[in-house]
């Protein structure tokens, strides 16, 4: 197994930006705008999402705890045929105005270790933009 861990400094409040990554079903509209083209919803728990390079992945949601900001989920379905695919996402307040996004997974086989990273550090970086661009909240009607 390998282990890809990514992490990128978001310059909003913890609050804000746990918000957005805890809502598992709008990940294409709140977190990764323009990395997720498409959400689908597929049962209670997964989501089917389309990456903008076309491909599809299920993704399935594991748990969500919130005293710690934190989401795991595994991949059940990818093209790239991982036999194990876990990650998980954290939040972790710095100050303020600044928080902490980091982004770990474990993935079998590894050869797929430099692949999904490079993958990772393309989406970390539209979670940013996303985030301090204002996507990521949600606004009142």
């Amino acid at each position: 197994m390998v282990t890809i861990v990514r992490t990128a400094v978001i310059n909003l409040p913890a609050s804000t930006c746990w918000g957005a990554l805890e809502d598992f079903f709008s990940l294409h509209k709140r977190l990764a705008s323009g990395f997720v083209t498409d959400l689908e919803v597929v049962g209670d728990r997964d989501r089917r999402i389309t990456f903008f390079t076309g491909a599809v992945a299920r993704e399935r949601l594991v748990g969500v705890d919130d005293g710690l900001m934190r989401l795991a989920y595994t991949v059940v379905e990818s093209p790239l045929g991982s036999s194990h695919h876990n990650s998980s996402a954290q939040i972790i307040h710095e100050t303020a105005d600044r928080c902490r996004f980091l982004w770990i997974t474990d993935v079998l086989p590894e050869e797929l270790g430099d692949r999904i990273g490079e993958v990772m550090s393309v989406g970390l970086k539209s979670m940013k933009g996303t985030l301090e661009s204002g996507q990521g909240q949600v606004v009142a009607t």
